[in-house]
């Protein structure tokens, strides 16, 4: 279910039942010459388009700006970074307005920077949105000193599970670092990346000027096939399938 299509009723039936709330957490970024900027957003979306047919999940609006960085080229290549600081707010208030309202079951799935599935700005800062959400949410609504109460005796025995208010949010990569090793590596505009997106949204890859490229990192997206992003869809989409519940 896409939550911009949903009424209402819908919204508060899928917050009792703590269906997955997902939202897509990606960037504005160049891409080399041969694939669209906003690949990292689309390959989560199209992934989750996927996953929609087998599993109940309620997909929340794209981030498409992001922390970006300038790591792999200025904003003249197209590429539109946010501060960090300002990101993890404007996030915050984001998970602040869900959990208030009532979800109690968030994923925060992002496709940049995740190699190995390692913390970086962008990811780090939804971490911190989410746990800062999640402290004022129990102080706010438990009172000071709700973990040390007696009420939460048996807070080691639900860690992890939906009980645990530090499980309401989760933030995780869109590849996992186990598929990652599956598929045989990562990259950024490179065959990897190219393929996902070239199996996801094939008019948005153009193969032809994957020869023009002279950057390093995007030099074996001639390499790029659709077997290899079909089989890159269907590692994520079993990974998300376990981690998603």
């Amino acid at each position: 279910m896409q939550m911009v299509d949903m009424f209402f009723k819908e919204l508060e039936d899928a917050k009792k039942r703590k269906v997955p709330f997902i939202i897509p957490i990606g960037t504005i970024e160049y891409h080399a010459l041969h694939a669209s900027c906003g690949t990292d957003t689309m390959v989560i979306n199209g992934v989750l388009r996927e996953l929609e047919k087998t599993k109940e999940i309620v997909v929340c609006p794209p981030i498409w700006y992001g922390v970006a960085s300038y790591a792999v080229g200025g904003p003249e290549t197209g590429t539109i970074h946010v501060d960090v600081d300002a990101y993890e707010n404007y996030i915050y208030c984001i998970l602040k307005s869900l959990i208030y309202g009532g979800v109690k079951n968030i994923y925060c799935v992002a496709h940049h920077q995740t190699e190995e599935a390692g913390l970086m700005p962008m990811t780090l800062a939804c971490h911190k949105a989410a746990k800062k959400v999640t402290m004022e949410f129990m102080e706010e609504t438990r009172g000071k000193g709700w973990w040390g109460s007696n009420d939460y005796a048996d807070y080691y025995e639900n860690l992890g599970s939906g009980d645990d208010p530090f499980s309401y949010i989760k933030v995780i990569p869109l590849m996992s670092a186990e598929c990652q090793h599956k598929i045989g590596g990562f990259d950024h505009a490179g065959k990897f990346e190219s393929s996902l997106m070239y199996a996801l949204y094939p008019d948005h890859v153009d193969l032809e000027r994957t020869k023009e490229n002279t950057e390093w990192f995007a030099l074996n997206s001639v390499e790029t096939s659709m077997e290899l992003g079909q089989f890159m869809v269907q590692c994520a989409l079993k990974s998300l399938e376990e981690i998603i519940v």
